[in-house]
């Protein structure tokens, strides 16, 4: 009776499976094979039940044991290449026939030939081992799909290593064991899983089957019964084989125990929901194929341009392309109130709003999506979510997403199916949306960092600009001040006259210049280079720029060439670093430059030493070129060393301080030569 049931669930198992493979619509030699050795397993397993054909006799087991191994034969032969056709090449293979021919030979032999039933016994040995010898072949030469073969070598290894000890055995003795005879349909039951993984890993052979989440899911339950009659049955052999009894009170414990376990799987929907989420996240494929979705997701998000509402409007597209919906909004709240940043065949966001404080607060605390079809059904699913029993029976809205970067929430993507199927939020669905959510999130962050930087860049180059202007309108009112100071003294000179309009005209071209700066927004940085003498253009900026402050500098020529540079900047230059050196030194101190030709190194070098207050080394690194930084305080604007440094280096020169403190500081420029 025992070996009847082992039997008719093995015969069970093996048309579960061959029912799966008929499923598979792909062509594919292996698949075929497969299924005819399923086929025959399954038929050998229904000749030994006894209720079906009848007490088993040894003709009977020896037949059908030969046929059974002469398929899975077959199927292995045709697994060792994998261009086979059809079966007649597989056939043809000399490896095939020589495999064959010992199945083949137990077959026909007992009705040719009287001999020993030892000699039966022994063909159903070498039988099992060639099955061994064929599989480590097949085994060893598949290289790196080793991994994807393992599942097949664990089920053919120890189906055909059972037969082999069995038969050994009965080859010893001249009988075969009558528990092994009963086990074997147990054997192979258990050894049937190995076979299915091994049919959803080898990718070439076109099986691919897959079984009903629901079914696994369902049978959670069951699977756990399962483990506790395996552990009850375990410690019953252990008491039996110690020569233990059991005694009432280990029956009382244990039956207790059981009652608790089957109260706890019944009553305890969380640990229900564990099972099933374990199972289904370590025994099935996923859902979505992830590259493929990030793939998509990642096109989506770069066909967009740089203005917010194209911004928002793909996030939207990627988000309910994610679940295939046709209908959704992005919502932001700003002040209190709630804003709809973008929409796409959405309700009016005045339907949705009575239940979007509630939501909002929710997903903020939780960081949770809300699937309102689920909240309908199981409100308890979502603990410390109240809302309006009106608006959730009147709203068409489904899934509540929210963004969430850094702790922070930045909006709700409210979506719902109107001509789609709807996405229900099982585990997977919800980590796969929390990756897309938390990508577009990222999206739009950056998106709004990139604006307000973009806006901070603006503010700054116009703040900059003003500083150029403010400086320049500075200088403009000291060259004013210096007309004013001297025209009472020589106002009847002609010649005074005539430099006091060439001081005006520069002026008015300066003014206009800062005009022109303000109304385009920007600095003007464009200059006309030409060869000039620098001493000659020093020579000009003392004595129109620099006469109203003491001491007047002094500039000595020792050997100098022409050098290409913009007029107007080096002018500009210049007037910063000798204004700034008179202003450092007192009135009976010495402001000197000196011009000198290093034809070595191919520089026209420029000397501005004063004997000033100088400066110490730490106020040269940190401070003196750093922008806006000044010491004069409103008198001020902190650029001109900066501005000097930064003219420069863009034509190729260097800028040098040496300076210490009460010792007097001494710039030197270096501008190259052409």
């Amino acid at each position: 009776m025992i070996a009847d049931i082992g039997y008719g669930l093995n015969a069970a198992g093996y048309l579960v499976l061959l029912l799966l493979l008929f499923t598979v619509r792909k062509p594919g030699l292996a698949k075929y094979l497969l299924s005819l050795a399923t086929l025959v397993t399954m038929l050998w397993s229904l000749s030994f039940v006894s209720v079906l054909s009848g007490p088993l006799d040894v003709i009977h087991l020896l037949q059908g044991d030969s046929i059974k191994q002469a398929i899975w034969l077959l199927f292995i032969a045709g697994c060792l290449k994998p261009d086979f056709q059809n079966i007649w090449q597989v056939l043809r293979q000399p490896a095939t026939l020589i495999a064959l021919s010992v199945p083949l030979v137990a077959l026909v032999l007992p009705w040719v030939v009287r001999t020993d039933i030892t000699w039966h016994f022994l063909l159903q040995t070498l039988i099992a081992l060639e099955v061994l010898i064929l599989l480590e072949v097949l085994y060893r030469q598949v290289g790196d799909e080793q991994w994807a073969y393992k599942p097949l070598a664990f089920y053919l290894g120890a189906t055909n290593l059972f037969e082999f000890v069995s038969y050994a055995n009965a080859t010893m003795i001249a009988q075969v064991e009558p528990g092994f005879i009963a086990a074997r349909g147990y054997i192979y039951l258990l050894m049937l899983p190995f076979l299915v993984i091994a049919t959803r890993r080898i990718k070439h052979w076109g099986v691919n089957i897959f079984i009903s989440r629901d079914v696994v899911l369902h049978s959670s339950l069951l699977l756990v019964a399962g483990i506790y009659l395996f552990v009850m049955a375990a410690l019953g052999y252990v008491i039996n084989y110690l020569g233990w009894s059991w005694g009432s009170t280990v029956q009382i414990v244990l039956i207790a125990l059981s009652m608790v376990l089957l109260a706890t799987l019944f009553l305890s929907n969380n640990f229900r929901t564990r099972i099933k989420i374990f199972i289904t996240k370590h025994f099935f494929a996923n859902q979505f194929d992830y590259r493929e979705e990030w793939v998509k997701l990642t096109n989506v998000l770069a066909n967009t341009d740089q203005s917010s509402a194209s911004v928002y409007h793909v996030a939207l597209e990627g988000v309910m392309g994610a679940v295939n919906y046709d209908s959704g909004a992005l919502v932001k709240k700003q002040g209190g109130r709630f804003t709809l940043v973008s929409n796409q065949y959405f309700m009016p966001l005045e339907q949705a709003e009575p239940a979007l404080n509630e939501l909002w607060d929710y997903c903020e605390r939780t960081g949770w999506m809300v699937d309102l079809e689920e909240y309908r059904s199981k409100p308890f699913d979502y603990e410390g979510l109240q809302l309006p029993p009106k608006v959730i029976e009147d709203t068409e809205l489904q899934l509540v997403l929210p963004f969430i970067r850094e702790g922070k929430m930045w909006g709700l993507a409210l979506l719902s199916a109107v001509d789609r199927p709807k996405v229900s939020l099982n585990w997977e669905v919800r980590d796969y949306l929390n990756a897309v959510t938390n990508q577009i999130a990222n999206f739009i962050y950056f998106h709004e960092a990139a604006q307000s930087l973009a806006e901070n860049a603006q503010f700054a180059a116009f703040n900059r600009m003003a500083a150029f202007v403010l400086h320049d309108l500075k200088n403009v009112l000291a060259q004013i001040d210096l007309i004013l100071c001297n025209a009472a003294q020589h106002k009847d000179n002609p010649e005074f006259i005539e430099d006091t309009f060439e001081t005006l005209h520069h002026t008015k071209a300066r003014m206009d210049r800062m005009l022109r700066q303000l109304t385009e927004k920007q600095v003007d940085e464009a200059g006309v280079d030409a060869t000039h003498i620098l001493s000659e253009l020093i020579s000009d900026v003392i004595a129109q720029r620099c006469q109203s402050h003491q001491p007047l500098p002094v500039m000595q020529l020792k050997d100098e060439t022409s050098v290409v540079v913009d007029q107007e900047k080096f002018a500009n230059v210049m007037y910063h670093l000798i204004s700034n050196a008179q202003q450092a030194t007192p009135d009976d101190g010495q402001v000197d430059i000196t011009v000198v030709l290093d034809a070595e190194r191919k520089y026209q070098l420029i000397f501005i030493e004063d004997t000033g207050c100088g400066m110490d080394d730490e106020f040269i690194k940190n401070r003196l070129f750093k922008p806006f930084d000044t010491t004069k305080g409103n008198a001020g604007m902190g650029i001109g060393a900066y501005d000097a440094k930064t003219y420069m280096e863009s034509i190729g020169g260097y800028l040098q301080v040496q300076s210490q403190p009460g010792m007097g500081t001494c710039f030197t420029l270096g501008f190259p030569i052409e």
